[in-house]
């Protein structure tokens, strides 16, 4: 789906927890807290806090309680399903699974495909869609340009695509596919994958994880059969994750985890048990749910439904002016996988002559910004993009814009990494247990710590 914007039309966002947070610096003082970091986990909305609020005196356990608390629960986790179904504009038939993350979703879907099923994605998928996948029907596509001084952009993704799976072995087949990359924030062309998929008789599963939290997901158009993304990523940080898609697949599958819920009936044969396992989405289920968590996450999938023409504008005013900025720091350099796609609000980039990490720490000591660095969670695709890029080691910083980003924040990076680059930093820092920290931190950790 694409939203028409309007430059300059932003109205207000919907509002996080701990948009007021202070933290200590070394220096002694004290600052509002820059988030820069929305892209490894959001912080919780204001909405979604009360919406957690209001359930929590009805919580019980879910299914088969005769305690009105238990039905209560029960709707409310049943009812869940047809929220998140609608957020993605699934079909009807499509199931619903809960699950912990992304990551637990796109390994149970992993464990459902037919035995033999060739399963095709891009090398530069985080490691939450690259590894599930083992045994030599698996084909990772490199996400590189095939000639020299040449680049690689949505269409050669598309081609690429096509030419593995009129490769791939005649049975089952399955894209992987990621819906914004959490390494550059560029968007892949999932409708154009989508339809070569389908040309070759293959099903397509949807990474949503970066993609959920700032642009509308619609499956019937896209085309894809499964998508997977998670609460901690869409601002509703309470350990729930969701499969939705095609379900009979994951009804052939043997249940992902053992227990009661996955189980509809168990009978004792002496030298062995009995199971009949339940349907999906059940079958999957298996354990007491996590009622909270999913109630967060569908109450953030309809904030979020009614914000996305502010939600969109906010980001994208902010990413502009956070690249514009950056571009100004001597030594940066930017990291893109697809040299022609938009972007949601996700920057990486390495600067000459520092370590990513130190960088990191600096801000954070000094500045009281929070940004990421490291791989995130995507080895094969940084290591190459930060060779791409002139640096000696196989590490990045990554800033990351969401809804409780302002444009103080985008700022105080940029001047911040100016200063550090040009001037050095004010504080002296060490390398402990892999990581740089600064000697004589004297910042203390909150009371609930203590």
């Amino acid at each position: 789906m694409t939203l028409a914007i309007t430059p300059g039309t932003v109205t207000t966002v919907p509002a996080v927890v701990g948009s007021d947070l202070r933290v200590p610096l070394v220096t002694g003082e004290r600052v509002t807290y820059a988030n820069l970091d929305h892209a490894a986990s959001a912080p919780c909305l204001q909405e979604v806090r009360d919406a957690v609020d209001e359930l929590l005196p009805w919580y019980a356990s879910v299914h088969r309680g005769a305690g009105f608390a238990s039905q209560v629960s029960t709707r409310v986790y049943e009812q869940a399903r047809d929220r998140i179904r609608r957020f993605v504009g699934a079909h009807a038939s499509d199931t619903v699974v809960f699950t912990r993350n992304t990551t637990d979703s796109l390994n149970l879907l992993a464990r459902s495909v037919p035995r033999g099923t060739a399963v095709i994605l891009f090398d530069s998928e985080h490691h939450a869609a690259l590894l599930p996948w083992r045994g030599p029907n698996v084909q990772r596509i490199p996400a590189l340009a095939k000639e020299p001084n040449s680049a690689f952009g949505a269409a050669s993704a598309v081609v690429a695509l096509d030419r593995a799976l009129a490769a791939a072995p005649v049975g089952p087949r399955l894209v992987i596919v990621t819906g914004a990359s959490n390494v550059t924030g560029e968007l892949w062309p999932v409708a154009e994958l989508a339809r070569v998929a389908r040309s070759h008789g293959a099903r397509i599963a949807l990474d949503a994880a970066q993609l959920a939290p700032h642009r509308p997901i619609n499956v019937r158009e896209l085309g894809v059969d499964y998508v997977a993304f998670s609460g901690h990523k869409i601002y509703a940080p309470f350990g729930a994750g969701v499969l939705v898609g095609r379900a009979d697949w994951l009804q052939q599958a043997q249940p992902y985890l053992v227990g009661g819920g996955a189980t509809a009936k168990v009978t004792d044969h002496g030298d062995r048990l009995g199971v009949a396992w339940s349907a999906v989405p059940e079958r999957h289920e298996a354990g007491s749910p996590n009622v909270v968590g999913v109630h967060a996450l569908a109450a953030a999938c309809e904030i979020l439904s009614r914000h996305w023409e502010q939600t969109v504008a906010h980001e994208q005013e902010l990413l502009a002016r956070l690249r514009e900025g950056l571009r100004g720091v001597p030594g940066f350099r930017e990291l893109s996988i697809l040299t022609d796609a938009d972007k949601v609000g996700v920057v990486s980039f390495t600067i000459s002559g520092f370590d990513a990490g130190f960088l990191a720490a600096a801000l954070s000591a000094e500045y009281g910004i929070g940004v990421r660095d490291g791989a995130f969670c995507a080895h094969v695709i940084v290591g190459r993009l930060v060779k791409q890029a002139g640096a000696h080691e196989d590490r990045a910083v990554r800033a990351s814009i969401g809804l409780g980003t302002t444009a103080e924040h985008v700022d105080r990076l940029i001047a911040a990494l100016r200063t550090l680059v040009t001037e050095g930093p004010k504080w002296t820092y060490t390398q402990r247990d892999g990581r740089w920290v600064p000697e004589d931190d004297s910042r203390t950790l909150p009371p609930f710590l203590a």
